[in-house]
């Protein structure tokens, strides 16, 4: 007979040094076959977390030294977003740019691999990106909000005030055109506010 090892009890959410942005930790059950986890559960999300409607689930594919962001769009359609990594190795970051915020301008790292099944909750009010550490990647997350490319807006992903290390050599990083171009946040008027 077949048994499941656990690696964790019960799926764990991990506060970080940024209000309302949470690592989270699935239970992951192996044995010979291979392994099961419960990637989202609304029921436990809600109950730890906050009221949330997940519309979209999106995928993407990057291969090593490749640098997405930082992005977010603006109200009314601002995202909050729950991202994991399914295969290789990611540098997850979340920068705070709510108007306020005891953190504005600071930002969380998460490392997001296929093997530790970590993932990020960013919530609205936040710049997210990623760099890619291993050969490729993939990289899914939900959206609680739509795509609306008109509202499509960003952070330069070296700005020196940031001063975020990438975990990969400046020569390394491979970013798109649109990306670079992209503002600092001294630059930014930005449309989010903290609320207590």
């Amino acid at each position: 007979q077949i048994s499941f090892k656990p690696y964790s009890r019960s799926m764990k959410f991990i506060e970080t040094e940024i209000s309302d942005v949470f690592a989270i930790e699935p239970s992951v059950f192996q044995d010979e076959r291979g392994y099961f986890l419960e990637s989202f559960n609304l029921e436990k999300f809600e109950e730890f977390l906050c009221p949330i409607k997940f519309v979209q689930d999106n995928e993407s594919k990057s291969s090593k030294g490749v640098l997405r962001g930082l992005h977010f769009q603006k109200p009314p359609f601002d995202q909050a977003k729950l991202i994991r990594c399914i295969e290789g190795n990611v540098l997850d970051v979340a920068v705070d740019i709510r108007k306020g915020s005891p953190a504005f301008g600071k930002y969380i790292k998460v490392q997001l691999s296929g093997e530790n099944k970590k993932q990020l909750f960013v919530p609205r009010g936040f710049a997210h990106g990623f760099s890619v550490l291993s050969n490729s990647a993939v990289i899914a997350y939900k959206a609680d909000n739509k795509y609306a490319p008109e509202y499509d807006a960003g952070i330069r992903w070296n700005d020196p005030n940031l001063n975020i290390n990438w975990g990969l050599e400046e020569n390394e990083i491979i970013t798109s055109d649109k990306d670079a171009a992209l503002p600092f946040l001294s630059e930014l008027d930005t449309p989010f506010n903290f609320f207590k």
